[in-house]
């Protein structure tokens, strides 16, 4: 019987590696973070072995390091996910998402009779009243959203 085969990804020498994300949504941690591009080399690696999680996912991204809005998107969809920041390859930075207590302007409200949905200049704003799985209440006309409208919306 063959051994199996180790696949070794090599290391970022400056960058972002995100790591226990929910199992099967690093495409959606790619698609809040508009990658892939022509500017940044990434990894991803899916459904890996997890003492922690059972299986979880990885993305790496060379040469670029997440603002603080794009952290909180990724809480929203990989609510254990951990942010590692990479310089000289070195680990700097290491911290934990955090899911904030209310959710503003980063989500669109599914009810097309909020006053959010209409011409009204009004940003959405939501509380989070529930961490696992996420769920969602606007605070304007009161409709929860579960974790699967949340992840459509990236």
């Amino acid at each position: 019987m063959k051994a199996p085969i180790k696949l070794k990804v090599k290391p970022i020498r400056n960058g972002t590696v995100i790591d226990h994300i929910t199992a099967n949504r690093a495409l959606s941690v790619l698609k809040i973070l508009d990658l892939p591009n022509e500017k940044n080399t990434v990894t991803v690696a899916m459904n890996v072995s997890s003492s922690q999680m059972g299986s979880k996912d990885i993305v790496k991204i060379e040469g670029r390091e997440l603002n603080p809005k794009e952290v909180d998107k990724i809480a929203l969809i990989a609510p254990y996910a951990t942010i590692n920041i990479i310089r000289d390859y070195e680990l700097v930075e290491k911290g934990k998402v955090h899911l904030l207590d209310k959710i503003k302007g980063v989500l669109k409200c599914p009810n097309p009779n909020c006053i959010t949905n209409t011409d009204e200049p009004m940003n959405t704003k939501f509380f989070v009243i529930a961490k696992e799985p996420v769920s969602l209440r606007c605070y304007y006309c009161e409709r929860i959203m579960e974790e699967s409208e949340i992840e459509a919306q990236f």
